[in-house]
């Protein structure tokens, strides 16, 4: 197969500018949240390149995008794919190498004359960044199981506006219900990514090989303290909830460096006050706070201390406290047949790697409630990500691709 497996560099290159330029800031800033109008020109150019690959398409309930190679087994399939969703002020990598590759490894099988036995089939997963509902990958999540269509429903944005109102948006129709994935529908499913770290850089390697994906999980804590005049208002007398929120900050740092366990990481990456001018006393703070580890039990217990130190601050500023677990969610650990089918690849190819972990989450935390899962990753520049520098070049998206597609064919015809 590697003999005849042709990567076009170029014309993958050119839909990975364009599809950058399809953003809600100025390039090289891409910004693309779920359904906004820059997401849904980005699924519309993403469904073009399927239709022109020969894919068959459909959309579930969510917005999830299928996009399928039919095989000859017509009750099998082999799955792959990420997101194009972006955060505020994101790069153009994230997630849609995963997709674009997925495509281009796709028309490079076919190209080859290869012929699939199972069907392949390409997932541009919804969400998978929380930035409309701060809750990450809504659409693997709702295909795995993990949220239930009744919770999915009540999910809403800072201004109120539900699920249902963004799902109209997006076109999609049908039951929340039938979003969810029979366990057999895949043999497998295997996400290209760029590594969003430095490891491989720094190694020299050209293959991050998945084996395990951090647990992660988020807090969400509103504080209601008592507001008043920045002059008139005296020090001792105050309930500031700005004060209290930023103790707990300091809280979930604290927890995070004393697990032990050196891949814990704590990051309060939300946090308003309100009413938000120079001269008043916050009166409300409202935090969200993500924890993660590749240990379940370190994790746990950081987020059990964190839970604690936030009573106990806002008991001792007279602050009212409400937190919710938005989630908390297992590490999965990947199907040790498909790692070794990578790894054979890459040898064969004279392409070096190594196995890691994925201290980020991805969709394939999610498939893997649905089937055997493994990742690929592809260095990318000093590690950085979720910023417009965000780097991987051609020659190293193509051996990212090159891997998918011969072990997409492997798993299609193994």
């Amino acid at each position: 197969m590697s003999k005849t497996l042709k990567i076009d560099r170029a014309r993958l290159q050119r839909e990975l500018d364009e599809l950058s330029l399809i953003t809600e800031g100025t390039p090289p800033v891409v910004t693309r949240v779920l359904f906004s109008e820059a997401d849904l020109r980005g699924r519309d150019f993403v469904k073009k390149l399927c239709r022109e690959a020969g894919l068959t398409l459909r959309q579930d309930a969510v917005g999830n995008i299928f996009a399928r190679w039919q095989g000859t087994d017509k009750k099998h399939a082999v799955g792959t794919g990420s997101h194009i969703d972006a955060i505020p002020n994101a790069g153009k990598f994230d997630g849609v190498v995963g997709v674009l590759g997925a495509i281009e490894a796709i028309r490079a099988l076919k190209r080859s004359g290869f012929k699939p036995t199972r069907s392949v089939e390409l997932t541009v997963f919804t969400a998978e960044e929380p930035t409309r509902f701060g809750l990450g990958c809504l659409g693997s999540r709702m295909l795995g199981g993990v949220l239930s269509a009744d919770k999915a429903a009540r999910l809403a944005d800072r201004e109120g506006k539900n699920l249902a109102y963004w799902r109209k948006r997006g076109g999609c129709k049908g039951d929340l219900k039938s979003v969810r994935l029979p366990k057999n529908v895949y043999d497998a499913f295997v996400e290209l990514h760029i590594e969003q770290g430095p490891i491989l850089e720094q190694k020299k390697l050209d293959i991050g090989i998945v084996e395990k994906i951090a647990a992660p999980s988020t807090l969400r804590l509103q504080l209601t303290g008592v507001g008043g005049h920045a002059g008139a208002t005296l020090m001792p007398g105050r309930r500031d909830a700005g004060l209290a929120g930023a103790e707990i900050a300091l809280a979930v740092e604290r927890a995070a460096t004393t697990t032990g366990s050196p891949d814990t990481v704590g990051t309060t990456g939300i946090f308003r006050i309100e009413p938000g001018a120079v001269n008043s006393v916050p009166c409300k703070a409202y935090l969200e706070i993500d924890l993660r580890d590749t240990n379940v039990k370190t994790r746990n217990a950081a987020l059990k201390e964190i839970e604690a130190a936030a009573r106990a601050i806002c008991q001792r500023r007279k602050i009212g406290l409400v937190m919710e677990r938005v989630n908390m969610d297992p590490p999965a650990i990947c199907d040790a047949r498909l790692v070794r089918t990578v790894a054979e690849v890459c040898g064969e190819l004279k392409i070096s790697c190594r196995r890691m972990i994925s201290r980020a989450y991805h969709d394939s935390l999610f498939m893997a409630q649905v089937c055997p899962t493994t990742m690929i990753f592809i260095p990318c520049y000093k590690g950085y990500s979720h910023r417009p520098d965000e780097y991987s070049s051609p020659a190293q998206i193509e051996k990212g691709v090159r891997v998918l597609a011969e072990t997409l064919a492997r798993a299609a015809n193994g």
